[in-house]
This record gives C-alpha cells, structure tokens and sequence, in this order.
C-alpha cells in the first residue's frame, strides 16, 4: 500500500508476453487516483477489445491498482507506466506488471528495465537516443511525446535509415490522427487516453469507456 517510489520485495515470477507493441494497435494509458475504479475500468477496456492496459505509476493509487487488475482481470495485460527508476522496476513486477514503459532511459534505468525479465518500452525522442538503444540492441521503443516531438512527419524520417527501430508513439495523440500513426511503417501500436475521458472516469460510466474502447480497437482493422 506504499507510494510509487517505495522499495519492494522480491518480485513474484508472472507470465509476460514476448512483445509489447503486438498487443493491440491502442494502448490504454490510464491514470486512476482510486484503485476501486481500477477492476471495472479494465473489464471495460478488455470487453472493448483493449486487453492491454497500461496503468501509469503517477499517483498514489497506481500499485494498488496494478496488483487489482493482475489479480482480479486475468484477461487483461496489465503493465506499468511513468517507471522512473529501479525501485519502481521492481514494485511494479511484484504488484503484477506484465510490461513496463519509461517516457525515456538511463543507464541504470535500462540495466533494471533489462534485469526484471518483463518486456519493456524505454521513451525515446530523438534520433540519437534511437541509435543509443540500437545500438544497447533495443528496437522497441515509446515515441513521446509524439506529437510535441514531431508526430508522423518525424517517425515517418526515422523509418528508412533506422528501419529496426518499432515505436509505440504516445502523447497527444487522438481518435483523429491515430490512423495516421498506425499507418507508418515503423509503428505497431500508439498509446493513448482518448477513450478515458475524465468525466467518464468520474462518474464511473464504465459503459461509454467500453463503447470508445471497441471504436479505437477498430483502428486496427
């Protein structure tokens, strides 16, 4: 029940799938201050055709909420997002995180990313960081933020001399422009909170969340 940044106990072994990007074409990014809301929440993404969710660690609420889906929405993949640092590797993994992402690296960071054993997404924002991680023999990657950095235009430059690299872009992106990054060469999935509306979470209306839900999962075809 501690915060975020708390130290964990050793980690507890749990499935992981082999990649993160083949999931879905839309990864739920949630942020949930009240991990009550974390079970209904993920059946409804998960009945919406969204299995993969990835629960942010940016509030108080985040592990608990983590370890309720893992516990209680076994059809759901349920990871980590917002890790920072090698404490939160490990609470995540041991609240039942299935896959971790990092809006960006550092070394230690990606030695922990590395030694937990679950796939990950270190964020990437540039060309250099992209041939770092290439070259730490890394190709899947977060683009964030995506649109900020330079949306499709940008992914679009990397694909031809850095064709290794896969991106999950996220960061302002939405229902609109989702396509356009789903229909890059280098992109397998985008991250989004577009079908999280905040007035939908408040009043629990697990229901729109579904319906939204079923229409990003469409996007993929």
């Amino acid at each position: 029940m501690g915060g975020v940044t708390d130290a964990a106990p050793a980690s507890v072994p749990c499935p992981a799938p082999p990649s993160v990007l083949g999931l879905a074409p839309v990864l739920p990014v949630v942020v949930l201050q009240d991990a009550a809301d974390a079970v209904p929440l993920a059946r409804a993404l998960v009945a919406g055709g969204l299995p993969a969710i990835e629960v942010t660690l940016r509030t108080p609420a985040a592990l608990d909420a983590l370890r309720a889906v893992a516990d209680e929405v076994p059809e759901a993949v349920v990871g980590a997002g917002t890790v920072l640092d090698p404490g939160q590797v490990a609470a995540a993994r041991a609240a039942g995180a299935r896959f971790l992402v990092s809006p960006g690296w550092s070394p230690r960071l990606l030695g922990a990313l590395r030694d937990c054993g679950l796939p990950f997404l270190p964020g990437v924002s540039t060309a250099s960081e992209v041939v770092t991680l290439l070259d730490e023999g890394v190709t899947e990657m977060k683009f964030f933020p995506a649109e900020a950095a330079g949306g499709t235009g940008y992914l679009k430059s990397l694909a031809a001399p850095l064709p290794r690299a896969r991106f999950c872009p996220t960061g302002g992106i939405g229902l609109a422009s989702a396509p356009s990054y789903l229909a890059l060469p280098n992109v397998d999935c985008v991250g989004g909170t577009w079908m999280l509306p905040g007035d939908a979470l408040a009043a629990k209306d697990w229901a729109r969340i579904e319906a939204l839900a079923r229409q990003a999962a469409a996007l993929g075809g």
